[in-house]
């Protein structure tokens, strides 16, 4: 029986993410580079979603969910192998009539097994999907306020910029997950 696949952070979900950081900090700077130091920071999101604390209680949650909808599948699988197993055994003592119908209902509950299977699969994904919003949510607001706080003219997510070379001044993420280590115990 297959695992249930866990959806990974891409590139393109995080995307519209720190765009829209970089656009908020243009506007919200009014491009004021021009007249003083320009200061770049980069955030590594996949290091904030693993290493803090709502990031390992969201990854906890959804493996746990994870779990619950395999065991059930796992469940609902061996009921369909003993039925199988059942008519292989019985085969040679009932009339072809009742055999076919016994094997059709074998094939309606692969076919029930399958839709919930994938069922299972889109309620999994969205789970995730919505733990990752909310996590990419709250790290935005984090990333404002130390833009702000700190005169950052621009922050990049490390993976989306492309960036493969950065002094390790311009990486913040460790801030960003020590403030939003904060605030979870805040809420």
């Amino acid at each position: 029986m297959e695992k249930t696949k866990r959806a990974q952070i891409t590139p393109g979900r995080t995307s519209v993410f720190f765009l829209a950081v970089m656009v908020a900090f243009f506007c919200s700077t009014g491009f004021s580079f021009a007249a003083g130091e320009f200061k770049i920071g980069i955030v590594d999101f996949q290091k904030v979603v693993a290493t803090s604390s709502p990031g390992k209680i969201a990854k906890k949650a959804v493996d746990k969910k994870g779990k619950e909808l395999e065991n059930s599948l796992k469940k609902k699988g061996n009921e369909i192998e003993k039925l199988k197993k059942a008519l292989d055994r019985e085969s040679l003592v009932m009339t072809k009539e009742k055999f076919m119908e016994k094997q059709r209902d074998i094939r309606i509950k692969i076919n029930d097994f399958k839709a919930l299977k994938a069922s299972y699969a889109q309620q999994f994904k969205q789970m995730e999907a919505r733990s990752l919003t909310k996590i990419k949510n709250d790290v935005l607001d984090i990333v404002k306020k130390i833009g702000k706080k700190e005169g950052f003219n621009l922050i990049l997510e490390r993976n989306e910029a492309g960036a493969m070379y950065y002094p390790k001044s311009m990486d913040i993420t460790d801030e960003v997950i020590k403030e939003y280590n904060k605030t979870a115990v805040k809420k």
